[in-house]
Protein backbone atom coordinates (compact mmCIF):
# COMPACT_ATOMS: atom_id res chain seq x y z
CA UNK A 1 0.00 0.00 0.00
CA UNK A 2 1.57 3.28 -1.15
CA UNK A 3 0.64 6.38 0.84
CA UNK A 4 0.07 9.46 -1.34
CA UNK A 5 0.08 13.14 -0.47
CA UNK A 6 -1.74 14.95 -3.26
CA UNK A 7 -1.07 18.65 -3.74
CA UNK A 8 -3.83 20.24 -5.79
CA UNK A 9 -6.49 17.55 -5.38
CA UNK A 10 -9.33 19.58 -6.91
CA UNK A 11 -7.49 20.51 -10.11
CA UNK A 12 -7.22 18.59 -13.39
CA UNK A 13 -4.19 16.51 -12.35
CA UNK A 14 -5.53 16.00 -8.83
CA UNK A 15 -8.96 14.73 -9.85
CA UNK A 16 -7.42 12.32 -12.36
CA UNK A 17 -4.96 11.12 -9.73
CA UNK A 18 -7.92 10.32 -7.48
CA UNK A 19 -9.57 8.46 -10.38
CA UNK A 20 -6.56 6.15 -10.33
CA UNK A 21 -6.74 5.75 -6.54
CA UNK A 22 -10.46 4.99 -6.82
CA UNK A 23 -9.78 2.21 -9.33
CA UNK A 24 -6.86 0.78 -7.32
CA UNK A 25 -7.91 0.90 -3.68
CA UNK A 26 -5.66 -2.03 -2.84
CA UNK A 27 -2.58 -0.13 -4.05
CA UNK A 28 -2.98 3.42 -2.74
CA UNK A 29 -3.96 5.25 0.42
CA UNK A 30 -4.49 9.03 0.46
CA UNK A 31 -2.56 10.55 3.36
CA UNK A 32 -3.09 14.25 2.60
CA UNK A 33 -4.93 16.40 0.06
CA UNK A 34 -4.84 20.13 -0.66
CA UNK A 35 -7.00 22.58 -2.59
CA UNK A 36 -7.17 26.25 -3.49
CA UNK A 37 -10.65 27.76 -3.34
CA UNK A 38 -12.82 24.74 -4.18
CA UNK A 39 -13.60 23.76 -0.59
CA UNK A 40 -16.87 22.11 -1.64
CA UNK A 41 -15.12 19.56 -3.87
CA UNK A 42 -12.43 19.08 -1.22
CA UNK A 43 -15.14 18.15 1.28
CA UNK A 44 -16.44 15.46 -1.11
CA UNK A 45 -12.91 14.12 -1.55
CA UNK A 46 -12.34 14.00 2.20
CA UNK A 47 -15.59 12.09 2.60
CA UNK A 48 -14.59 9.53 -0.04
CA UNK A 49 -10.84 9.10 0.50
CA UNK A 50 -10.58 9.85 4.24
CA UNK A 51 -7.13 11.50 4.39
CA UNK A 52 -5.49 12.21 7.72
CA UNK A 53 -4.59 15.76 6.63
CA UNK A 54 -6.26 18.40 4.43
CA UNK A 55 -5.15 21.87 3.39
CA UNK A 56 -7.11 24.85 2.06
CA UNK A 57 -5.92 28.18 0.72
CA UNK A 58 -8.01 30.19 3.18
CA UNK A 59 -7.99 29.85 6.96
CA UNK A 60 -11.80 30.28 7.15
CA UNK A 61 -12.34 27.31 4.81
CA UNK A 62 -10.09 25.13 6.98
CA UNK A 63 -11.97 26.20 10.12
CA UNK A 64 -15.36 25.48 8.55
CA UNK A 65 -14.33 22.04 7.26
CA UNK A 66 -12.82 21.15 10.63
CA UNK A 67 -16.33 21.31 12.11
CA UNK A 68 -17.49 18.69 9.60
CA UNK A 69 -14.44 16.39 9.70
CA UNK A 70 -13.22 16.25 13.28
CA UNK A 71 -10.75 13.39 12.73
CA UNK A 72 -8.91 15.20 9.92
CA UNK A 73 -6.00 17.54 10.68
CA UNK A 74 -6.48 20.82 8.79
CA UNK A 75 -3.90 23.40 7.71
CA UNK A 76 -4.10 26.38 5.38
CA UNK A 77 -2.04 28.58 3.09
CA UNK A 78 1.59 28.14 2.03
CA UNK A 79 2.59 26.64 5.36
CA UNK A 80 -0.19 24.09 4.98
CA UNK A 81 1.12 23.01 1.57
CA UNK A 82 4.56 22.47 3.08
CA UNK A 83 3.05 20.42 5.92
CA UNK A 84 1.26 18.22 3.38
CA UNK A 85 4.48 17.81 1.41
CA UNK A 86 6.32 16.70 4.56
CA UNK A 87 3.51 14.40 5.74
CA UNK A 88 3.94 10.70 6.51
CA UNK A 89 3.67 9.46 2.93
CA UNK A 90 5.64 7.49 0.37
CA UNK A 91 5.08 9.89 -2.52
CA UNK A 92 4.06 13.50 -3.05
CA UNK A 93 2.04 14.06 -6.23
CA UNK A 94 2.48 17.73 -7.08
CA UNK A 95 -0.43 18.86 -9.25
CA UNK A 96 -0.20 22.50 -8.21
CA UNK A 97 -0.28 25.27 -10.77
CA UNK A 98 2.42 27.93 -10.86
CA UNK A 99 5.30 28.90 -8.60
CA UNK A 100 3.50 27.89 -5.42
CA UNK A 101 4.55 24.33 -6.29
CA UNK A 102 8.26 25.04 -5.80
CA UNK A 103 8.58 25.29 -2.01
CA UNK A 104 6.46 22.21 -1.18
CA UNK A 105 8.51 20.15 -3.66
CA UNK A 106 11.75 21.29 -2.05
CA UNK A 107 10.53 20.43 1.46
CA UNK A 108 9.16 17.07 0.31
CA UNK A 109 12.56 16.17 -1.14
CA UNK A 110 14.34 17.24 2.06
CA UNK A 111 11.92 14.99 3.97
CA UNK A 112 12.92 12.04 1.80
CA UNK A 113 9.69 11.78 -0.19
CA UNK A 114 9.57 10.60 -3.79
CA UNK A 115 7.99 13.16 -6.13
CA UNK A 116 5.51 12.66 -8.97
CA UNK A 117 5.86 16.07 -10.59
CA UNK A 118 3.24 17.79 -12.73
CA UNK A 119 4.30 21.29 -11.69
CA UNK A 120 6.52 22.65 -14.46
CA UNK A 121 7.50 25.79 -12.60
CA UNK A 122 9.38 23.80 -9.95
CA UNK A 123 12.12 22.92 -12.43
CA UNK A 124 11.82 25.92 -14.75
CA UNK A 125 12.54 28.36 -11.92
CA UNK A 126 14.35 26.14 -9.44
CA UNK A 127 15.90 23.36 -11.51
CA UNK A 128 19.44 23.60 -10.17
CA UNK A 129 18.37 23.79 -6.51
CA UNK A 130 15.74 21.06 -6.86
CA UNK A 131 17.84 18.52 -8.77
CA UNK A 132 20.77 19.06 -6.38
CA UNK A 133 18.40 18.27 -3.50
CA UNK A 134 17.13 15.16 -5.32
CA UNK A 135 20.70 13.85 -5.59
CA UNK A 136 21.57 14.80 -2.02
CA UNK A 137 18.55 13.07 -0.48
CA UNK A 138 18.40 10.09 -2.86
CA UNK A 139 14.73 10.44 -3.78
CA UNK A 140 13.01 9.72 -7.09
CA UNK A 141 11.76 12.56 -9.28
CA UNK A 142 9.14 10.99 -11.55
CA UNK A 143 7.63 13.13 -14.31
CA UNK A 144 3.86 13.32 -14.75
CA UNK A 145 3.69 15.44 -17.91
CA UNK A 146 2.90 13.11 -20.79
CA UNK A 147 5.96 14.27 -22.74
CA UNK A 148 8.46 13.84 -19.92
CA UNK A 149 6.91 10.55 -18.91
CA UNK A 150 7.40 9.37 -22.50
CA UNK A 151 11.06 10.42 -22.43
CA UNK A 152 11.55 8.75 -19.05
CA UNK A 153 9.99 5.52 -20.38
CA UNK A 154 12.09 5.68 -23.56
CA UNK A 155 15.25 5.90 -21.46
CA UNK A 156 14.33 2.86 -19.33
CA UNK A 157 16.99 0.20 -19.95
CA UNK A 158 19.20 2.69 -21.80
CA UNK A 159 20.95 4.25 -18.83
CA UNK A 160 24.43 5.49 -19.71
CA UNK A 161 23.86 5.38 -23.46
CA UNK A 162 24.63 8.57 -25.35
CA UNK A 163 21.59 10.61 -26.34
CA UNK A 164 21.75 12.33 -29.71
CA UNK A 165 18.57 14.35 -29.17
CA UNK A 166 15.25 14.38 -27.36
CA UNK A 167 12.19 14.72 -29.57
CA UNK A 168 9.60 16.61 -27.55
CA UNK A 169 6.17 16.48 -29.17
CA UNK A 170 3.55 19.22 -29.14
CA UNK A 171 -0.05 19.24 -30.33
CA UNK A 172 0.46 22.73 -31.73
CA UNK A 173 -2.50 24.02 -29.73
CA UNK A 174 -5.60 25.66 -31.21
CA UNK A 175 -3.64 28.05 -33.44
CA UNK A 176 -1.41 25.58 -35.27
CA UNK A 177 -0.60 27.03 -38.69
CA UNK A 178 -1.59 30.60 -37.77
CA UNK A 179 0.42 33.57 -38.97
CA UNK A 180 1.62 36.35 -36.69
CA UNK A 181 -1.10 38.58 -38.12
CA UNK A 182 -3.79 36.02 -37.26
CA UNK A 183 -2.57 35.86 -33.65
CA UNK A 184 -3.30 39.59 -33.36
CA UNK A 185 -7.04 38.85 -33.36
CA UNK A 186 -7.19 35.77 -31.13
CA UNK A 187 -9.94 35.85 -28.50
CA UNK A 188 -9.91 34.35 -25.01
CA UNK A 189 -12.67 31.93 -25.97
CA UNK A 190 -10.64 30.66 -28.94
CA UNK A 191 -7.50 30.28 -26.83
CA UNK A 192 -9.30 28.17 -24.22
CA UNK A 193 -10.42 25.57 -26.79
CA UNK A 194 -7.59 23.02 -26.90
CA UNK A 195 -8.09 20.41 -29.64
CA UNK A 196 -6.80 17.35 -27.75
CA UNK A 197 -6.38 17.85 -24.01
CA UNK A 198 -8.62 18.89 -21.13
CA UNK A 199 -6.54 21.07 -18.79
CA UNK A 200 -6.76 24.03 -16.45
CA UNK A 201 -7.05 27.53 -17.89
CA UNK A 202 -3.45 28.62 -17.32
CA UNK A 203 -1.87 25.60 -18.97
CA UNK A 204 -4.40 25.79 -21.82
CA UNK A 205 -3.32 29.36 -22.58
CA UNK A 206 0.34 28.31 -22.31
CA UNK A 207 -0.40 25.61 -24.88
CA UNK A 208 -1.97 28.19 -27.18
CA UNK A 209 1.09 30.49 -26.98
CA UNK A 210 3.36 27.40 -27.05
CA UNK A 211 5.04 28.66 -23.88
CA UNK A 212 3.94 25.34 -22.42
CA UNK A 213 6.38 23.65 -24.77
CA UNK A 214 9.10 26.14 -23.90
CA UNK A 215 8.61 25.37 -20.20
CA UNK A 216 8.77 21.65 -21.01
CA UNK A 217 12.06 22.11 -22.85
CA UNK A 218 13.61 23.65 -19.72
CA UNK A 219 12.02 20.99 -17.53
CA UNK A 220 13.47 18.24 -19.75
CA UNK A 221 16.91 19.82 -19.54
CA UNK A 222 16.89 19.40 -15.75
CA UNK A 223 15.11 16.06 -15.56
CA UNK A 224 17.38 14.34 -18.05
CA UNK A 225 20.59 16.38 -17.61
CA UNK A 226 20.86 17.29 -21.27
CA UNK A 227 21.92 20.39 -23.20
CA UNK A 228 18.83 22.40 -24.07
CA UNK A 229 19.83 22.59 -27.75
CA UNK A 230 19.62 18.80 -27.96
CA UNK A 231 15.90 19.04 -27.29
CA UNK A 232 13.88 19.41 -30.48
CA UNK A 233 10.18 20.26 -30.60
CA UNK A 234 8.01 18.31 -33.04
CA UNK A 235 4.44 19.48 -33.68
CA UNK A 236 2.36 16.30 -33.75
CA UNK A 237 -1.36 17.18 -33.96
CA UNK A 238 -2.67 13.69 -33.19
CA UNK A 239 -0.97 13.55 -29.74
CA UNK A 240 -0.35 9.79 -30.03
CA UNK A 241 3.47 9.78 -29.86
CA UNK A 242 4.11 11.59 -26.61
CA UNK A 243 7.86 12.07 -27.12
CA UNK A 244 10.92 10.05 -28.11
CA UNK A 245 14.68 9.77 -27.69
CA UNK A 246 17.19 9.42 -30.51
CA UNK A 247 20.44 7.71 -29.47
CA UNK A 248 23.88 8.11 -31.02
CA UNK A 249 23.28 5.16 -33.39
CA UNK A 250 20.20 7.08 -34.66
CA UNK A 251 17.79 4.56 -33.18
CA UNK A 252 14.62 6.32 -32.01
CA UNK A 253 12.65 4.95 -29.07
CA UNK A 254 9.34 6.60 -28.16
CA UNK A 255 6.16 6.05 -26.14
CA UNK A 256 2.68 6.11 -27.62
CA UNK A 257 -0.76 6.24 -26.07
CA UNK A 258 -4.15 7.92 -26.31
CA UNK A 259 -4.32 11.53 -25.05
CA UNK A 260 -5.20 10.66 -21.45
CA UNK A 261 -3.28 12.17 -18.55
CA UNK A 262 -4.23 9.26 -16.32
CA UNK A 263 -1.66 7.14 -18.18
CA UNK A 264 1.46 9.16 -17.20
CA UNK A 265 -0.01 9.93 -13.75
CA UNK A 266 -0.55 6.22 -13.14
CA UNK A 267 2.95 5.33 -14.36
CA UNK A 268 4.56 7.85 -12.00
CA UNK A 269 2.43 6.70 -9.06
CA UNK A 270 3.03 2.98 -9.58
CA UNK A 271 6.65 3.06 -10.80
CA UNK A 272 8.48 0.74 -11.31
CA UNK A 273 5.29 -1.28 -11.83
CA UNK A 274 2.44 -0.53 -14.22
CA UNK A 275 -1.24 -0.38 -13.29
CA UNK A 276 -4.12 -1.82 -15.33
CA UNK A 277 -6.02 0.85 -17.28
CA UNK A 278 -9.66 -0.05 -18.04
CA UNK A 279 -9.99 2.54 -20.82
CA UNK A 280 -9.56 2.14 -24.58
CA UNK A 281 -6.05 2.06 -26.02
CA UNK A 282 -4.61 3.37 -29.29
CA UNK A 283 -6.72 2.72 -32.41
CA UNK A 284 -4.11 2.18 -35.12
CA UNK A 285 -6.84 2.03 -37.77
CA UNK A 286 -8.46 5.27 -36.61
CA UNK A 287 -6.78 8.42 -35.30
CA UNK A 288 -3.35 6.75 -35.19
CA UNK A 289 -3.49 5.56 -38.80
CA UNK A 290 -1.91 8.76 -40.09
CA UNK A 291 0.60 10.40 -37.76
CA UNK A 292 2.13 13.68 -38.91
CA UNK A 293 5.01 15.83 -37.67
CA UNK A 294 6.35 19.27 -38.53
CA UNK A 295 8.51 21.99 -37.04
CA UNK A 296 6.95 24.83 -35.07
CA UNK A 297 7.53 28.38 -36.29
CA UNK A 298 9.49 30.28 -33.57
CA UNK A 299 8.98 33.54 -35.47
CA UNK A 300 5.22 33.23 -34.95
CA UNK A 301 5.16 31.46 -31.59
CA UNK A 302 8.01 33.46 -30.12
CA UNK A 303 7.60 31.99 -26.63
CA UNK A 304 9.54 28.97 -27.90
CA UNK A 305 12.61 31.07 -28.69
CA UNK A 306 12.18 33.03 -25.45
CA UNK A 307 12.32 29.78 -23.45
CA UNK A 308 15.40 28.40 -25.24
CA UNK A 309 17.24 31.73 -24.88
CA UNK A 310 16.29 32.08 -21.21
CA UNK A 311 17.47 28.57 -20.43
CA UNK A 312 20.81 29.14 -22.15
CA UNK A 313 21.30 32.49 -20.41
CA UNK A 314 20.62 30.80 -17.07
CA UNK A 315 20.59 32.47 -13.69
CA UNK A 316 17.39 34.38 -13.03
CA UNK A 317 16.34 34.53 -16.69
CA UNK A 318 14.08 31.43 -16.48
CA UNK A 319 12.71 32.63 -13.12
CA UNK A 320 11.75 36.01 -14.57
CA UNK A 321 10.39 34.47 -17.77
CA UNK A 322 8.17 32.11 -15.79
CA UNK A 323 6.95 34.78 -13.34
CA UNK A 324 6.20 37.30 -16.08
CA UNK A 325 4.39 34.66 -18.11
CA UNK A 326 2.15 33.74 -15.16
CA UNK A 327 1.20 37.39 -14.65
CA UNK A 328 0.61 37.98 -18.36
CA UNK A 329 -1.54 34.88 -18.76
CA UNK A 330 -3.62 35.97 -15.77
CA UNK A 331 -4.08 39.42 -17.33
CA UNK A 332 -5.16 37.82 -20.61
CA UNK A 333 -7.63 35.57 -18.78
CA UNK A 334 -9.08 38.74 -17.23
CA UNK A 335 -9.22 40.31 -20.73
CA UNK A 336 -6.86 43.14 -19.74
CA UNK A 337 -4.32 42.41 -22.49
CA UNK A 338 -4.44 40.79 -25.93
CA UNK A 339 -3.22 37.27 -26.67
CA UNK A 340 -0.28 38.60 -28.70
CA UNK A 341 0.72 40.86 -25.79
CA UNK A 342 1.85 37.82 -23.80
CA UNK A 343 4.86 37.13 -25.99
CA UNK A 344 5.45 40.80 -26.86
CA UNK A 345 5.68 41.80 -23.20
CA UNK A 346 7.82 38.77 -22.31
CA UNK A 347 10.40 39.91 -24.83
CA UNK A 348 10.41 43.46 -23.42
CA UNK A 349 10.78 42.25 -19.84
CA UNK A 350 13.62 39.85 -20.57
CA UNK A 351 15.45 42.37 -22.77
CA UNK A 352 15.58 44.73 -19.76
CA UNK A 353 16.43 42.06 -17.17
CA UNK A 354 19.72 42.22 -15.27
CA UNK A 355 20.37 38.63 -14.16
CA UNK A 356 21.75 37.19 -10.96
CA UNK A 357 23.35 33.76 -10.63
CA UNK A 358 23.92 30.97 -8.10
CA UNK A 359 20.80 31.73 -6.08
CA UNK A 360 19.41 29.61 -3.28
CA UNK A 361 15.70 28.93 -2.81
CA UNK A 362 15.07 32.24 -1.05
CA UNK A 363 16.88 34.14 -3.82
CA UNK A 364 14.76 32.43 -6.48
CA UNK A 365 11.54 33.30 -4.64
CA UNK A 366 12.64 36.94 -4.31
CA UNK A 367 13.52 37.15 -8.02
CA UNK A 368 10.09 35.72 -8.79
CA UNK A 369 8.37 38.33 -6.59
CA UNK A 370 10.26 41.24 -8.14
CA UNK A 371 9.55 40.00 -11.67
CA UNK A 372 5.80 39.85 -10.96
CA UNK A 373 5.80 43.40 -9.62
CA UNK A 374 7.79 44.64 -12.65
CA UNK A 375 5.40 42.91 -15.07
CA UNK A 376 2.34 44.46 -13.46
CA UNK A 377 3.98 47.90 -13.57
CA UNK A 378 4.82 47.45 -17.24
CA UNK A 379 1.31 46.39 -18.15
CA UNK A 380 -0.38 48.87 -15.82
CA UNK A 381 1.21 51.71 -17.69
CA UNK A 382 -0.56 50.64 -20.88
CA UNK A 383 -4.11 51.18 -19.61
Amino acid sequence: MKKISLLGSTGSIGTQCLDIVRENREKYEVEAITCGSNAGLLAQQIEEFKPKMAVTARQEDAAELQKQFKKVQFFWGKDGLIEAAKSDCDMVVNGLMGMRGLEPTYHAIKSGRDIALANKETLVAGGEVIMSAVKEHGVRMLPVDSEHSAIFQSLEGNEGRKINRILLTASGGPFRGFTLEQLENVTLEQALKHPNWSMGQKITIDSATMMNKGLEVIEAKWLFDIDVRKIEILVHPQSILHSAVEFEDKSVIGQMGVPDMRIPISFAMSYPERTFNPREGVDFFGKAANLTFHKPDPEVFRCIKIAYDSSEAGGTYPVVMNAANEVLVDLFLKKKIRFIDIQNNLERILDEHKPAYNLDLEGILEADRLAREATLRLCGGAF
